[in-house]
């Protein structure tokens, strides 16, 4: 019973033609040109400035329900769909392509470095396509931050807009290093997605700052992929989307900054808290003494 099952999930995840014949197109795939792009960031910052502006002259928060409950469900499906995908689909694009490149490459290092002239098609590429939409879904966490806390954090707006944008140039420009940067990714984003979701039922928080971590390693791998790539790039004959690969470094390196910043304020203020913790209850247990 169990090898059906793999067969037809294999199927559906990487051999389905809709999958195999994928081709990235400004005029047959949605959402693909610079002017989508551009809209609708825009749209999302807009929006996001509006929202705050309302409920800064609310003054109070607005409940929401299920809503993030169900939204970090639903992510943490999507994220886990989408690692899956892209797996399998990278297994079966080194399949049917590894005699063009198995000379000048390992399987690991056509996954961080694509061969020149590598076109935005197939089942690799499709999967990149879904998670650059799947960026879309992502940025409804900023709206539920907005509504619950009415707040508008800099930072969140960032970096929602930045790596829409860089999933953006990973299919327009076929860029090396996209396949071990969504792996990761959606991996980090699916085991993310459903402590929240546990969190948002009602059962127990981690005793760390469980999310900020998972981001910090996410940081960290993306820092050693990109070393690899720069390596490949010069020790393999060049890599495909070097340009591009070089923005999303900028890009990226800010990113990361930012994200030190915020993780040192973040493990200083919980520093500071369980200690101011503990000498409340030394207080507390000289007082029963006494």
């Amino acid at each position: 019973m169990g090898q059906p099952v793999i067969q037809t999930l294999t199927f559906w995840l990487s051999e389905h033609p809709s999958i195999v014949g994928f081709r990235w197109s400004h005029a047959h795939s949605w959402g693909s040109t610079w002017s989508f792009l551009f809209t609708a960031i825009s749209l999302y910052l807009l929006l996001s400035l509006l929202l705050h502006l309302l409920l800064s002259l609310l003054r109070r928060p607005v409940p929401l329900g299920p809503l993030p409950a169900f939204h970090s469900l639903l992510m943490t499906l999507l994220s886990f769909t989408i690692f899956a995908g892209i797996t399998l689909s990278s297994v079966a694009e080194i399949r049917d392509t590894r005699w063009f490149w198995r000379r000048s490459k390992t399987p690991f290092q056509w996954l961080l470095c694509f061969p020149l002239g590598t076109r935005p098609s197939g089942r690799v590429f499709f999967w990149s396509y879904i998670y650059y939409f799947s960026r879309f879904f992502h940025m409804i966490r900023t709206f539920f931050t907005i509504l619950r806390r009415g707040k508008l954090v800099p930072f969140q707006l960032f970096n929602h807009s930045i790596l829409t944008f860089m999933a953006f140039i990973w299919l327009e420009f076929s860029q090396s290093f996209q396949v071990l940067a969504i792996l990761s990714t959606t991996l980090v984003y699916a085991v993310v997605y459903a402590y929240r979701f546990w969190i948002a039922i009602g059962l127990p928080r981690a005793c760390f700052a469980f999310v900020v971590n998972c981001q910090m390693l996410l940081l960290g791998c993306n820092v050693a992929c990109h070393v690899g790539v720069l390596m490949m790039h010069f020790m393999k004959g060049g890599c495909n989307g070097i340009g591009a690969w070089g923005f999303n470094s900028v890009l990226n390196a800010v990113i990361l900054l930012l994200f030190l910043n915020f993780y040192v304020k973040i493990h200083w203020g919980y520093g500071k808290a369980a200690l101011a913790k503990v000498e409340e209850e030394q207080v507390r247990a000289k007082d029963k003494v006494i």
